[in-house]
């Protein structure tokens, strides 16, 4: 997977790692992008908030998180950093945990992934998550839709610029 590497460059003006998500100009609906900024100006982390549903909440969050990022870090049965964020952006205080995970092989394009789906006690949530061949845990985390073999054939690295101040 040549295209999942890290970038050198002397100031990145966002994260120092390709975000692989699906390209925004490929969705029907809104965008938003959050970076995890570390104490130190780095980011530790990117999330893409997917809106089909007109301004009325995401229906998937897509996250990328390098190794070391606090945001991967969860207790036996907490969930993932961006089911939490989908929970939060739909306003849903209900509790929610990790009931159990599946491993299973998913092939992208060429390449072979092994795809965690994590299983959890809200079942209008779908979630799955793999690891990168640079480190990068990517997760994504559906509201009301399941996540199907097809999504890992939208998913590509987003253009640097996309996460530029400016």
């Amino acid at each position: 997977m040549s295209f999942l590497r890290r970038r050198s460059a002397a100031t990145p003006a966002g994260p120092d790692f390709d975000v692989l998500a699906m390209d925004p100009g490929d969705w029907p609906g809104n965008l938003g992008a959050g970076l995890l900024p570390a104490p130190d100006g780095s980011c530790q982390g990117v999330f893409l908030r997917y809106d089909l549903f007109g301004g009325r909440g995401p229906a998937m969050i897509i996250g990328n998180l390098p190794e070391g990022s606090p945001a991967r870090e969860t207790e036996e049965g907490q969930v993932p950093f961006e089911v939490a964020q989908l929970l939060l952006a739909l306003e849903n205080d209900e509790p929610v945990e990790v009931t159990g995970t599946e491993d299973m092989p998913v092939m992208q394009g060429d390449n072979l992934l092994i795809v965690r789906r994590i299983k959890l006690s809200e079942s209008r949530i779908s979630c799955v998550q793999f690891d990168r061949s640079d480190g990068v845990l990517v997760t994504i985390a559906s509201w009301d839709r399941p996540i199907t073999d097809d999504l890992y054939t939208l998913l590509k690295p987003l253009p640097a610029e996309l996460f530029q101040q400016g």
